[in-house]
């Protein structure tokens, strides 16, 4: 009942058959799952396919709140592990993470658990990342722009599918598909807190990173924790809205692929924006695909990226 699997020093049981990644995202991220998990540190283990590359790969999960690593990958035969994927049907580009099915558990049963082949295991070891930040932004005290502030709008607001592109137009924010000639200028510097990024010309405080992937609910819980414990000396830390987190948008990509300022983190690649769509969902703006979209507010969820106004 209890299968066992050996990753280098780490004896692993019991996998959770009953696991999936979208299973894992309401338990370990939304509130309405929490009640399924006995502490903070417990961790779950299960098998899962990742897809998000060229060709899918059968990978072992380690998952607990607010944590999630691959701990192996399984050399498994591609003809089952594309089978897998195929008979699940198509998804979306965020979507790319797929529940195993009964043949490929099986084949995991039989070829790789307990007293299985080790060498089809192929450990996953963590390598510490310090990210490039580009060039070294002016300093907080230095003034790089001389004209007038342009204040976008910073309440919460409601945004139909046919107003997103005169949203978008009317501050000639770039957008691949809505506004590919749009170019908003900004004027960044480093805040006083090395952790942010102000821009000159919005009036506008950032994050430099963000908040890890979750639901909106969880965003909200992580920015009230933020404000709690004065994120940077401050307690006013917001979602942005649709022409905040747009004003940020370059029309060139860099060179870490996103269509954003190299001095900003690329972790969080498409963010909630405080921004509802009738008759349902949540809108988002994407630095990686270069567009502003929606989905539901749940699940895949977002990242956040927070601001406050200076003005």
């Amino acid at each position: 009942m209890f299968h066992k699997i050996q990753v280098g020093e780490q004896l692993i049981s019991p996998i959770d058959w009953e696991m999936t990644p979208d299973l894992s995202f309401g338990t370990f991220e939304s509130w309405g799952g929490r009640e399924r998990v006995r502490n903070n540190d417990e961790c779950v283990y299960y098998f899962f396919i990742d897809s998000w590359g060229d060709e899918p790969k059968l990978c072992l999960m380690e998952r607990a709140v607010k944590h999630a690593r691959i701990v192996a990958e399984i050399t498994a035969p591609q003809e089952i592990v594309k089978q897998c994927v195929q008979s699940q049907g198509s998804s979306s580009i965020f979507e790319k993470s797929y529940a195993i099915d009964g043949q490929v558990k099986q084949w995991l049963i039989d070829n790789v658990l307990d007293d299985g082949d080790s060498s089809l295991i192929v450990e996953k070891v963590e390598v510490i990342y310090k990210e490039n930040m580009g060039k070294p932004l002016p300093g907080a005290g230095e003034k790089i722009f001389s004209g007038d502030s342009v204040l976008l709008p910073s309440t919460p607001e409601i945004i139909n599918d046919d107003q997103i592109e005169n949203v978008i137009t009317q501050w000639n924010f770039f957008d691949t598909k809505l506004n590919p000639t749009g170019c908003f200028e900004n004027a960044l510097v480093t805040g006083k807190d090395e952790n942010t990024i102000v821009d000159q010309r919005t009036a506008l405080m950032w994050q430099r990173e963000g908040i890890d992937i979750g639901s909106i609910r969880s965003i909200q819980r992580n920015m009230e924790i933020l404000n709690k414990d004065a994120f940077a000396g401050h307690s006013d830390w917001r979602l942005p809205t649709m022409e905040e987190a747009m004003s940020l948008m370059e029309p060139v990509k860099n060179n870490k692929d996103i269509f954003l300022q190299p001095c900003f983190s690329k972790e969080q690649p498409f963010i909630f924006v405080a921004a509802q769509r009738k008759p349902g969902g949540y809108w988002f703006v994407d630095y990686k695909q270069g567009r502003a979209f929606w989905s539901s507010g749940t699940i895949p969820g977002g990242f956040g990226r927070l601001v406050r106004s200076l003005a």
